[in-house]
């Protein structure tokens, strides 16, 4: 297991170097730069160039690239061009916001996903399981910035239950916090929750017409032991897979959601650098969240052994 461990951790610096190199690309090929952001529209062309010359943008891009990794390799994200400070101080100082988000989204997802998903599978083709595959189906098809938009409309405008907007942190108010935080995550989750419910309940489908589910059954044990127990516990390696990717697909599109309800998180600091070519924070804000979706992904293929223990990893 520890062989395999660092096997994995092996292989995401490859992947991190790529994606550094083809988010300094694409941010490259987006017209404009940050001196436009920084000296405004009234700045004349030798100001323009001058704050070009200041942040070294007048140099090649073969020059620019080999200095973002000189300083990666010395642990230097670079400093973000409008903030004034350093890209990792910047991230990291929301990165609490995302990720309370993103775990409480999950929640909702697991609760839901998988709740609806085995009601389905063991109500097959009754009214439930029609209305679980409906649900799972509106669920996939919604944009979720478009939900987002329909809650902040109804619950906050209309019925004024819920803040349009903002965050309050947990540590302040773990009410005002749950109050700022339901929308957001009911509609960073509801994608995600079509997309468990429908794996869970294909999975647990296969797996309740096993041999070993009849013989349990044959002798004598509850059917929420056979369910729970002998069903689910052998249908989980193909849902945590699939975990896996409703964790990065939640980080991910909490930059749409972040935007909508205005959430000071890393999805509208990255939004807002984007907007604004802050090519250092860009960069150093994708290669963080890919960094730590890359080991939410080893976690993931560990769990796996520790769920099913026929399942072996060789590090060779």
């Amino acid at each position: 297991m520890g062989r395999f461990f660092l096997q994995r951790l092996l292989t995401a610096v490859p992947i991190l170097l790529m994606v550094s190199l083809i988010t300094f690309g694409l941010i490259h090929m987006v017209p404009g730069d940050p001196s436009a952001a920084l000296g405004g529209l009234s700045a004349t062309p030798a100001e323009l160039a001058q704050l070009r010359h200041d942040l070294g943008l007048d140099r090649s891009l073969w020059v620019q690239l080999w200095l973002y990794y000189a300083g990666l390799l010395h642990g230097d994200l670079g400093r973000s061009i409008l903030l004034g400070q350093g890209v990792a101080q910047a991230t990291v100082q929301r990165l609490p916001v995302t990720l309370s988000l993103s775990l409480y989204a999950l929640v909702i997802t697991l609760l839901l996903g998988l709740a609806t998903g085995i009601v389905g599978a063991l109500r097959q083709n009754t009214l439930a399981d029609q209305a679980v595959m409906m649900f799972a189906m509106f669920g996939i098809s919604v944009p979720s910035f478009w939900l987002a938009l329909l809650m902040i409309i109804l619950f906050a405008v209309k019925l004024g239950w819920l803040p349009t907007g903002g965050y309050v942190p947990f540590t302040e108010s773990p009410l005002g916090w749950l109050r700022t935080a339901t929308m957001p995550a009911i509609s960073l989750a509801l994608l995600q929750v079509g997309l468990l419910a429908r794996i869970t309940r294909s999975t647990m489908l296969e797996t309740l017409r096993q041999d070993f589910i009849r013989t349990a059954r044959a002798k004598g044990l509850p059917g929420r032991m056979v369910v729970g127990k002998h069903a689910l516990a052998n249908a989980l390696i193909p849902i945590t897979t699939v975990v896996g990717i409703v964790i990065t697909l939640l980080v991910s599109g909490s930059v749409v959601t972040e935007t909508v309800f205005s959430i000071p998180g890393i999805g509208q600091l990255l939004t807002s650098a984007i907007l604004n070519r802050d090519y250092p924070l860009v960069q150093g804000g994708l290669l963080i969240m890919t960094a730590l979706l890359v080991l939410v992904n080893i976690g993931i293929d560990l769990c796996y052994a520790l769920l099913d223990p026929r399942v072996r990893y060789d590090a060779r």
